[in-house]
């Protein structure tokens, strides 16, 4: 895969991202299926937390806070396009 950054992302409702890429390329990220597999995830169902996600890391991940994020590479090969 190329090298591929994260342009914006936006929180929706039902803990799903919408994330657009540099390519133009937009995606939608349902994180609630983190929780089985990373129960870190699990605090992001509260939504004044899930709502402050930010590009970080200069558009390699979306984060919520330091310990809390999701990689570009995630949020494309498992995300879902719009």
């Amino acid at each position: 895969m190329e090298s591929i950054k994260i342009k914006e992302v936006i929180p929706q409702n039902d803990l799903v991202l919408h994330v657009e890429f540099d390519n133009g390329a937009r995606k939608a990220y349902d994180v609630s299926m983190l929780f089985k597999q990373f129960s870190e995830y699990k605090i992001l169902k509260h939504k004044p937390l899930f709502d402050t996600v930010y590009v970080d890391c200069g558009g390699y991940s979306v984060a919520w806070t330091p310990d809390i994020d999701i990689s570009e590479w995630e949020l494309w090969e498992n995300g879902t396009s719009i």
